[in-house]
């Protein structure tokens, strides 16, 4: 059989996810972890392992089950309607929240140029100023912001792969052992909180079985692409991290708001820290407006299917839902202006990852428990067995990730959880009366009146009025 000329190879298919994994999310992680010291370095190597388990669990999905939605729809089919609210709310919630995170990671590395930028009010402003700026443009032009985000991904690559691999050769080993835990906890709790803060940098690892349409071989490659572009992307995170704690002193990294280009500059020179700021200002402000658009959309989709507000359905000619993209620049607006007060753009960047993450992990443990039903489903009794204790081993490591965030966060987010609880009826009874609408002949309109029916010939057939 003739492969497909259009088709993505393994290779590219491997490397198409580790640049999309490598995108604005791990520029501020250096100096949220230098808070723990280089013991962090394990912190990434744990989460490393889980991000595998959690990338063959998507994968596996991917491939045995494919559907339209994600972790929504697979908790949907196999937890029941409310477990599919619940998730796709949470996730929703965990997709703006996350989206902050991007534009203070790129106002942070623009700082190095204009040090006001580091001031609380002025970076509040900037991040305000961009979030809006990218929201008014995906209103206007949604085609150009995305084309925009394709070419300054690989900007966003520059930083992170120039330091992993030259920064080796600046490498002093005193400077990073010497802050190996400056947390003041004990090793492992050091080691649980450097897990969960990691973990920000993989959310986003289920979305790479979306590629399997274009891939050569799906059914092989969709899984080792995924796998090995998690690895790519981990030992580039890891070796980043590593450099640049070994790099820069400690008590400098703490308050660093564009830790790359710090440990640029002091390595190769102040031209070379301003390179690094520019391509990751741009990498970052760039990624901004897509997944401002991609959160709308998402949105759109469970308004669509009856588990969200109508307003968020509205589509204009381009199919871009306005009100749903004013309502996500809305509520960043919110998060950046209650975050404001953060003495650093990394203390805001933490406070913002750590409750996208511990929101996150509730939709990746339900899609574990799916992934398990669906092997059970469709494999035989040895692989639900090697399916049960892989999933169980993931969703443990999902426990620990959330023992590992800041106890005020997961308190906050089981409030969440159960707040969302009593929104749930409203939807249900809504689809309940669609449902029956669709379904109770009381409920149709009366048939018209006809003519009488014509003799039929041997030439016609009855015709059925179409149900759809």
């Amino acid at each position: 059989m003739a492969t497909n000329g259009k088709k993505i190879s393994l290779i590219g298919a491997t490397f198409l996810v580790a640049g999309n994994m490598m995108g604005s999310g791990v520029f501020l992680l250096p100096s949220s972890l230098a808070a723990i010291g280089s013991a962090s370095i394990w912190g990434w190597l744990i989460t490393t392992a889980g991000s595998l388990l959690l990338a063959f669990v998507f994968a596996k999905l991917g491939q045995i089950a494919p559907k339209a939605g994600g972790p929504y729809a697979y908790a949907r089919d196999w937890l029941g309607p409310y477990m599919g609210f619940q998730t796709n709310t949470i996730y929703w919630f965990a997709n703006w929240i996350g989206n902050v995170a991007i534009p203070i990671a790129a106002v942070g590395y623009f700082s190095y140029f204009f040090p006001v930028l580091s001031h609380p009010l002025p970076r509040c402003i900037a991040v305000l100023a961009l979030t809006w700026a990218f929201t008014f443009a995906n209103v206007i032009g949604p085609r150009f912001v995305t084309r925009v985000q394709t070419v300054t991904t690989s900007f966003a690559l520059v930083p992170i792969l120039g330091i992993a691999i030259f920064g080796w050769f600046y490498f002093d080993p005193n400077t990073f052992t010497s802050a190996y835990n400056v947390s003041g906890k004990s090793d492992f709790s050091a080691i649980s909180s450097a897990a969960a803060l990691t973990l920000w940098a993989f959310i986003g690892v289920e979305s790479a079985s979306v590629t399997a349409a274009v891939v050569e071989n799906p059914e092989r490659n969709v899984a080792r692409a995924t796998l090995g572009g998690v690895f790519i992307a981990a030992v580039c995170y890891i070796a980043s991290s590593a450099v640049i704690m070994g790099i820069v002193p400690n008590g400098k990294l703490q308050l660093s708001d564009a830790p790359f280009a710090l440990a640029a500059a002091d390595a190769f020179g102040g031209w070379a820290g301003g390179l690094v700021s520019i391509c990751a200002f741009i990498g970052a402000a760039g990624s901004l407006g897509g997944w401002i658009l991609i959160t709308a959309q998402s949105a759109k989709a469970a308004a669509d299917d009856g588990l969200f507000p109508a307003v968020f359905k509205k589509a204009n000619k381009d199919d871009v839902p306005v009100k749903g993209v004013y309502i996500v620049a809305i509520l960043m607006t919110i998060a950046v202006l209650v975050t404001a007060g953060s003495k650093t753009a990394t203390d805001q960047f933490n406070t913002i990852t750590s409750a996208a993450v511990i929101l996150t992990l509730l939709p990746y443990i339900y899609s574990c428990v799916a992934c398990y039903f669906e092997v059970e489903r469709t494999h035989t009794t040895a692989h639900t067995g090697l399916y049960w204790w892989m999933t169980s081993t993931t969703v443990i490591y999902c426990l620990w990730a959330v023992y590992g965030s800041a106890g005020d966060v997961v308190k906050y987010g089981f409030l969440f959880v159960l707040f969302i609880t009593v929104f749930y009826p409203f939807f249900a009874a809504e689809r309940r009366q669609a449902r029956l609408a669709a379904s109770s002949p009381a409920l149709q309109p009366a048939p018209a009146a006809r003519a009488p029916a014509p003799a039929p010939t041997s030439a016609t057939t009855p015709s059925r009025p179409s149900t759809n």
